[in-house]
C-alpha cells in the first residue's frame, strides 16, 4: 500500500533527506530572507514558507506548534510570528515568495535561482472604469435645422 508515500518532488534523495533538507531551506529563507539554490528546491520550498507565513499571520498556538514542527526552531518561529502580527504581509493573500532565474550553474549546469520573501505592501489595484451606455443621438428634424442650411 502507498500510505504516507506521496507523489512529489523527491529531488534526487530518498524521502527523509528530502524533508531534511526542505526543512535546512526554509529555516535559511526566514533567517536571511533570500536564498540562492538550484530552481528545483526553490520551487519544492515554496509551498512549504507559504504555509508558514499564513500559520504566522493567524497567530495561535496550534498555528504556532505546527510552524515549530514544520521548521525545528523555536526562536526562528518566533520571529516570524513577530513580522506578521506587525503587518509585514497584512493584505496579502498568499504569494509570500518570489522566485528568480539566475541561468545555469558553470560546474554542473544546474538551473540556479534566488528564492525571497516578498516584504513589499500589495499595490492597490487601480479601479475598474464604470461602463457607460451609449445611446443613439437621433437627428434634428428639418425644422429646427438653421437658416443657412433651408436656403440651400
Amino acid at each position: 500500500m502507498r500510505h504516507y508515500k506521496k507523489s512529489g518532488m523527491k529531488l534526487g534523495t530518498d524521502a527523509s533527506h528530502t524533508k531534511a533538507m526542505k526543512k535546512s531551506l526554509c529555516q535559511a529563507l526566514f533567517a536571511n530572507d533570500r536564498i540562492k539554490t538550484t530552481l528545483p528546491r526553490a520551487k519544492a520550498i515554496r509551498g512549504d514558507v507559504d504555509r508558514i507565513v499564513t500559520w504566522a499571520k493567524r497567530g495561535d498556538l496550534h498555528s504556532r506548534r505546527l510552524a515549530i514542527a514544520k521548521l525545528g526552531d523555536k526562536e526562528l518561529v518566533r520571529e516570524v510570528f513577530e513580522k506578521a502580527a506587525q503587518g509585514m504581509w497584512e493584505g496579502r493573500n498568499g504569494g509570500y515568495t518570489r522566485i528568480m532565474k539566475l541561468g545555469p550553474r558553470k560546474g554542473d549546469n544546474a538551473e540556479v535561482a534566488i528564492i525571497e520573501i516578498v516584504t513589499e505592501p500589495v499595490a492597490a489595484k487601480a479601479p475598474k472604469a464604470e461602463a457607460t451606455k451609449v445611446t443613439k443621438v437621433e437627428e434634428a428634424p428639418a425644422e429646427e435645422q438653421p437658416a443657412e442650411e433651408k436656403a440651400e
